[in-house]
């Protein structure tokens, strides 16, 4: 990354290259220790993804921290750093702050209030620590110096030269870039010969062709518990039907699981899974119950009302459930219990609340997220090919690998 001409010179022991969960983490953590630490973002906010997520109140983590919940080419790598600073130690943060918080389903923790109080208080942390904040700041570049590292700022006109014997690149991933999300931190990590692993969208709704979106776009709006799996990867969670295709918990966690090419099979009653007979013994009772009724009603039985009649619709079956032979009824429940999808795509990283890949954790210390071959560079957050589940986790390994990081940078 070439420097260019410079202004005024400044001398820290830490800059930090983005002012996001782990950004601000590290900074906090490094500042604690007494280094003099500088946090830089290009934005003219601070964590601006901690402020909107889960709807403004912040899923900031999860009780149920485990391994097979991250993906990358070495999801294990993780552990370490998750079980030094693990969901319990932030918790005490949140405590301690004065943040009140409740869980939802899944184990998933959100704030009772507006997400910027936790914002609030890592922005009062980085402060209290002797930690400086400056905003609407671009890195322009980052080089080798005769004691560390030079880093290129620009504010505006003004450009400034700081020299850090410590860089710690959390600048994120590609994910919604409105929010100014661009790839700086894999040409940081290329320029100096770390491998970056292939990154795509994750946690990101599925768009589809025209065929199946004429069965889906009628029903947009509809929510409702599906069982969504890809290959081996199996959710329970929810399914939103929208005008470009299919979203939801459910479609967000299986799409960090899919490849382009490859089918999604959707289980529209998960509470009939594990029912004896599964959906045939239900259409077979609600027959028995409902024969006069058609099968919009029958399948009602089963599934939300809208969806139901829909479903009948489409099977274009006019008779009365007491006519319907036993035969047509398995092929209903068959497709009630395997819909298989073929997406033609994602939305891509304008939606993507993640980035699935990254600086590839080979080349990086599991206990302090440095870089092996280039002592002094540390890679945090998103920007490393760690990506959580949907429900806390990707915040986790923020608030983990950032403090792991400025334990030692």
């Amino acid at each position: 990354m070439p420097m260019p001409d410079t202004g005024r010179m400044e001398q820290v022991d830490v800059i930090v290259l983005g002012a996001g969960a782990a950004g601000l983490m590290a900074g906090i953590e490094a500042a604690r220790r007494g280094r003099r630490v500088l946090v830089v973002d290009h934005a003219a906010a601070a964590g601006e993804k901690i402020r909107i997520s889960g709807g403004g109140r912040c899923n900031f983590t999860n009780l149920n921290i485990a391994a097979d919940r991250f993906l990358g080419r070495n999801p294990r790598f993780a552990l370490s750093v998750l079980k030094r600073f693990s969901q319990w130690d932030f918790i005490a943060r949140m405590d301690g702050a004065g943040i009140a918080w409740h869980e939802k389903t899944l184990g998933q923790l959100f704030c009772d209030g507006p997400a910027k109080q936790v914002v609030a208080m890592l922005l009062a942390d980085l402060a209290a620590a002797g930690g400086e904040l400056r905003l609407k700041t671009a890195v322009l570049g980052v080089a080798q110096g005769p004691s560390g590292y030079e880093v290129q700022l620009s504010s505006g006109p003004a450009q400034t030269l700081v020299r850090a014997a410590s860089v710690v690149v959390a600048t994120g991933g590609k994910s919604i870039p409105k929010m100014g999300a661009t790839g700086l931190g894999y040409q940081i990590a290329a320029q100096f010969g770390l491998a970056v692993t292939e990154t795509r969208p994750a946690l990101v709704p599925f768009t589809f062709g025209p065929q199946d979106l004429e069965w889906i776009a009628p029903l947009a709006g509809l929510a409702l518990p599906v069982r969504v799996s890809c290959g081996k990867a199996q959710f329970d969670e929810a399914m939103l039907m929208t005008h470009r295709g299919l979203s939801g918990p459910a479609m967000l966690q299986i799409s960090s699981y899919w490849r382009e090419g490859a089918t999604i099979s959707v289980h529209l009653a998960p509470q009939l899974a594990t029912a004896a007979g599964g959906v045939l013994a239900e259409l077979e009772r609600s027959k028995m119950q409902n024969g006069r009724a058609g099968l919009g009603r029958g399948l009602a039985q089963i599934l939300p009302a809208r969806l139901a009649e829909h479903f009948a619709a489409q099977a274009n079956i006019t008779k009365p459930m007491a006519e319907i032979p036993r035969a047509e009824l398995q092929r209903l429940a068959e497709t009630m219990q395997n819909w298989e999808l073929r997406p033609l795509g994602t939305e891509g990283y304008r939606t993507a609340e993640v980035t699935l890949g990254g600086v590839d954790t080979d080349g990086l210390d599991a206990r302090s997220m440095e870089s092996k071959a280039q002592k002094g560079l540390y890679f945090v957050g998103e920007v490393v090919d760690i990506t959580g589940w949907l429900g806390g986790y990707n915040f986790q390994w923020a608030w983990s690998s950032g403090w792991a990081a400025g334990q030692v940078a």
